[in-house]
């Protein structure tokens, strides 16, 4: 029988079960690709005594009796991709982070070319996960049997997965690295979801468009999202960008064309009157106030010791993942390259004063970094 939380009164009784745990998994279940305005709808807990919880946060908003233990770095927390639900996790519960143990980056530190969780399971405990329930709707209750048993999966064999990860790590002298890294994730910013009034900017396709059209994309797209929030549905879901870059290439001039386009969205199949009148407002800008693809900022020419710079390090980075079967972006990652290179250390002073080079990567490779 699944343990369910689905009051205070039974999250802080699972709070004060906890104490005294050295390691927790973790994981959660959002609404992303149902909703527009996303949510955490579950919170999947194991600990290190076989025990293992659902936590409904859609009936439990409140998950202040789990803060400390989140925050307590003595007690490790286990996830897999922590990134995403780390962000979230802050974002709706105000949690803070520390001991986080990310399986994903354990895996890619130990050369793994396949590091999801379904990969990792299945060859390193031999376990088979379904990953059948990944894309459903975690807002509607209740949930099947099958989705409890989907989302408790993918917290029941993280613990045993996280010992002989670390023991993997600790064997070619990595553990710190990976700690390292997985530090750094604890302190992600909470996920937001902000108002970007040039995203029609990103659809495929609209830097072939003439300034009147891109008008008429702009207005479009603003009507999409409004539709999209007023319906609570993702964005894609009421109209997809073809369909917007399709109506803001023609400029339809009535609503029996305007709703032709956007008759096989059913959710806005009848609103070709809206569609037009976002079209009429692009036809009615004054010319200087048509918005322009925009340039990109001039490439600053980089001297060419630091092009060689570049070329060297790049060099060197290709020999370093052959030799330590890491990929390139775990060696030193394109951003970092450009940092390098331009900064031109001298010291290992100088690279701690590079940021997010992290210390490990200067403890294994400094001197070698500064020698290419």
């Amino acid at each position: 029988m699944t343990d369910w939380i689905r009051t205070p009164e039974q999250l802080t009784r699972l709070a004060e079960t906890l104490a005294g745990t050295r390691a927790l998994a973790l994981d959660s279940e959002s609404d992303s690709l149902h909703h527009h305005f996303e949510k955490v709808c579950l919170l999947q807990i194991a600990d290190d005594r076989g025990r293992a919880w659902l936590v409904d946060t859609l009936a439990v908003r409140d998950l202040a009796p789990l803060a400390p233990i989140i925050a307590d770095a003595a007690v490790t927390k286990v996830l897999h991709g922590a990134d995403y639900d780390v962000s979230t996790l802050r974002r709706d519960f105000g949690f803070q982070f520390a001991g986080v143990f990310d399986t994903m980056i354990a895996a890619r530190f130990l050369g793994r070319r396949e590091f999801g969780l379904q990969a990792l399971a299945r060859a390193e405990l031999g376990v088979e996960l379904s990953k059948g329930a990944q894309k459903d709707d975690w807002s509607h209750r209740p949930l099947s049997a099958r989705q409890e048993a989907y989302a408790l999966a993918d917290v029941e064999h993280l613990l045993a997965l996280h010992e002989r990860l670390v023991a993997q790590l600790e064997a070619v002298g990595r553990l710190d690295w990976v700690r390292e890294e997985c530090d750094a994730v604890a302190q992600l910013e909470p996920a937001r979801r902000r108002k970007d009034p040039d995203a029609f900017f990103k659809i495929k396709g609209s830097e072939r468009l003439e300034p009147r059209q891109l008008a008429a994309l702009r207005e479009l797209h603003a009507w999409r999202e409004g539709r999209a929030e007023t319906l609570d549905t993702p964005a894609f879901k009421i109209v997809d960008n073809e369909a917007l870059l399709t109506l803001a290439t023609r400029l339809p001039g009535t609503r029996e064309d305007a709703t032709a386009v956007i008759a096989r969205f059913p959710r806005v199949r009848h609103e070709g009157g809206a569609v037009l009148a976002a079209l009429t407002r692009a036809a009615a800008l004054p010319d200087d106030e048509l918005p322009r693809w925009p340039r990109p900022p001039a490439r600053l020419s980089r001297p060419s010791a630091a092009q060689k710079h570049i070329d060297l390090l790049k060099t060197w980075r290709a020999k370093e993942a052959e030799r330590s079967g890491l990929d390139v972006s775990i060696i030193l990652p394109q951003r970092l390259i450009d940092k390098l290179a331009d900064a031109a250390p001298h010291s290992l002073g100088d690279l701690h004063g590079i940021d997010g080079l992290r210390a490990w990567r200067i403890g294994a490779y400094g001197p070698s970094l500064l020698a290419a």
